[in-house]
């Protein structure tokens, strides 16, 4: 069984080696952001991306803001443009492409490769949930697009 690195993954784990991130414990949101040249608002509102600063709602909690940050730091490194004045298509494209990152921003490629799994999904979605700081449905998705890339990769 081997792993095979999708572009997004690639890119990631280049990305987070580049800036020196090794470690989930060092995947803190505003050093990204800092590290990148951008800025973290954090205003009672959904999030988005705007020129340089990524603005998170405070409304939610931290492990939905780690995530709307992964989801925003696509835009920001990815996309260009005003989505409103984008066809419909491009839109989507680029929210489903900014999900799909968000995942592998949040959850590092690289980092959960070098983790120990447990046996158990739900004791493996628990570690996951607690190690990386991201929702219970988010560490799921994660875990099942891993394992799935172990099996077919």
């Amino acid at each position: 069984m081997g792993y095979t690195y999708n572009a997004s993954e690639d890119y990631l784990n280049n990305f987070y080696r580049s800036i020196g991130i090794h470690s989930p414990h060092q995947l803190d949101l505003e050093e990204i952001a800092y590290r990148n040249g951008l800025s973290v608002l954090y205003l009672p509102t959904e999030s988005m991306n705007v020129k340089n600063a990524i603005v998170l709602d405070e409304r939610v909690t931290t492990a939905e803001q780690w995530q709307d940050f992964g989801h925003e730091l696509c835009h920001a490194l990815w996309h260009s443009g005003n989505q409103i004045t984008m066809p419909m298509p491009y839109q989507v494209y680029q929210e489903n492409k900014s999900n799909n990152f968000a995942q592998y921003a949040c959850i590092p490629s690289f980092m959960l490769h070098n983790m120990t799994l447990p046996n158990n999904e739900k004791e493996a979605v628990c570690l996951l949930m607690e190690t990386f700081g991201v929702e219970h449905w988010f560490a799921e998705k994660r875990l099942r697009q891993y394992i799935q890339n172990l099996i077919y990769g």
